[in-house]
């Protein structure tokens, strides 16, 4: 049995692979990690949970291993936004963080993300330290120490609490609530079955905005879709849209650390000009500075804001825990990728899908415009810039050493007409075209896929380099 970090800790199928068995063992090397790094005589670690499949029941069994090792267990009561979880890991100064979620993966798979005491994901040396425990326990036949669940409650070695409310009012710090009350909006919240249901109820209860919930009940199967905010699983909040007659649609994925929106119209407004608006509005309105920090798959919308900005400018391989690390070293204003992780300065070094719909909705009530408008006037500042991605499922994982030396080695002299002038090796291969258009290929950290990402100045342009990545990825 082997269990291993990806992008963003551990995921795979249940009843195959992430079993009880297997959560416990994981939880007795995290356990074993915690005590072996902490200095103090009681050890406190925060464990939250989504809305998946036995999230729940997974998540207790976590907190009995840590109460068996003797560590208090802060165990959230209901399901909970992973930034919420996240947050309270800093909030409660506990050692680490353990979220039972699969974040935006199919309804078959659940998983375990492993948060460090900064409140964002556990850097690559310490998955790996928790790995190299994991082996060793194996090796050493050493089964997990678990108390009954009453027993651990009674001791006060399980608490349940409600992070919610910590979370609510750190985020009022970081947006300007009376300028999104300004704004009257009409908006739908599209939790897509997650454990974002609710939190844009909350956070706008008290604001003069009218807000509209949509599939925010519980449903593990989320509905047979995928829970992620992407244009082809929201059918069903643009017609919420067009029913309630918003004026924008907020949809947040699994464990609401990832954000997409609609507009009036009901069309889809990626991460991509989500970055690249709250970029420009604190900038612009709220006289921020510091550095942008944006995976290889992100637009380059947003380096040609940065440079326009004179800001320093960092893209880092895809995983929201290297964005993490220039927010730990240095004045970062904003970090983000393209799959909907979005953090700012003042915030934990973690996607929050939560605080950046709410960001939007500030930049739109401030703007007094609709979002349409404020998408084509991006635009229409630094791009065209259109936008996609396939992901290609694999039969048998890709060898990524050399998937990128052989696709490195016979890079194409030109692509939709125009030349290849940078390849760079951050993460996969990406061919930087002449046009500041862009094509990379990687196999995916989270699932079984090899993910083809395009951006071009026309929709023509994406086509035809999706198209030779398509094939590509195939040989």
């Amino acid at each position: 049995m082997t269990i291993a970090f990806g992008t963003d800790g551990w995921r795979a199928v249940i009843s195959d692979t992430f079993t009880f068995e297997n959560v416990r063992l994981l939880a007795q090397a995290i356990a074993d990690y915690v005590r072996e790094q902490s200095e103090r005589a009681q050890s406190e670690v925060v464990i939250g949970y989504d809305t998946r499949f036995l999230s729940d029941r997974y998540a207790r069994e976590v907190a009995r291993v840590m109460a068996g090792n003797g560590i208090v267990a802060h165990l959230t009561r209901a399901d909970a936004p992973t930034p919420a979880v996240s947050y309270a890991v800093v909030d409660k100064k506990a050692e680490a963080g353990v979220m039972i979620t699969a974040s935006h993966n199919p309804p078959r798979y659940n998983g375990v993300k492993l948060k460090a005491a900064f409140g964002g994901s556990a850097l690559p040396e310490q998955a790996r330290q928790v790995e190299a425990l994991l082996e060793r326990n194996q090796r050493e036949a050493r089964g997990p120490n678990m108390m009954e669940y009453q027993q651990a409650n009674n001791l006060g070695l399980i608490r349940l609490f409600d992070p919610a409310w910590a979370y609510y009012q750190h985020l009022s710090t970081l947006l300007n609530l009376d300028m999104i009350s300004k704004g009257e909006l009409q908006v739908v919240a599209d939790g897509m079955y997650g454990s974002g249901r609710g939190a844009f109820r909350d956070m706008l209860s008290r604001t003069r905005c009218r807000l509209h919930e949509i599939r925010c009940e519980m449903n593990p199967g989320f509905g047979g879709i995928h829970p992620e905010p992407l244009g082809h699983y929201l059918q069903a909040l643009s017609a919420a849209i067009q029913t309630y007659h918003a004026d924008v649609g907020l949809a947040t994925d699994g464990d609401a650390d990832r954000i997409g929106a609609m507009d009036a119209r009901g069309e889809f407004v990626d991460p991509h000009h989500i970055f690249a608006l709250a970029l420009r509005y604190l900038v612009e309105k709220r006289g921020w500075s510091g550095a942008v920090v944006k995976s290889v798959s992100t637009t380059r919308m947003v380096d040609r804001l940065a440079k326009r900005y004179e800001l320093p400018l960092y893209e880092t391989p895809v995983g929201f825990n290297y964005i993490a690390d220039y927010m730990l070293e240095g004045d970062v204003l904003i970090g983000g990728e393209e799959s909907g992780g979005l953090s700012i300065k003042g915030h934990i070094p973690e996607g929050d899908g939560v605080l950046m719909g709410l960001l939007l909705l500030e930049v739109m009530a401030e703007a007094n415009a609709p979002l349409h408008e404020l998408v084509a006037d991006i635009q229409n500042e630094v791009g065209p810039a259109r936008y996609a991605r396939t992901d290609i499922p694999l039969q048998r994982p890709v060898p990524k050493k050399a998937m990128v030396a052989r696709l490195s080695e016979h890079a194409p002299a030109t692509l939709a007409g125009e030349s290849v002038i940078e390849v760079s090796q951050k993460d996969g291969v990406k061919y930087i075209l002449a046009d500041d258009s862009w094509l990379l290929i990687r196999p995916s950290g989270t699932e079984p896929v090899l993910r083809v990402y395009a951006e071009g100045r026309s929709d023509e342009e994406v086509t035809a380099l999706l198209a030779y990545g398509e094939e590509v990825a195939q040989g």
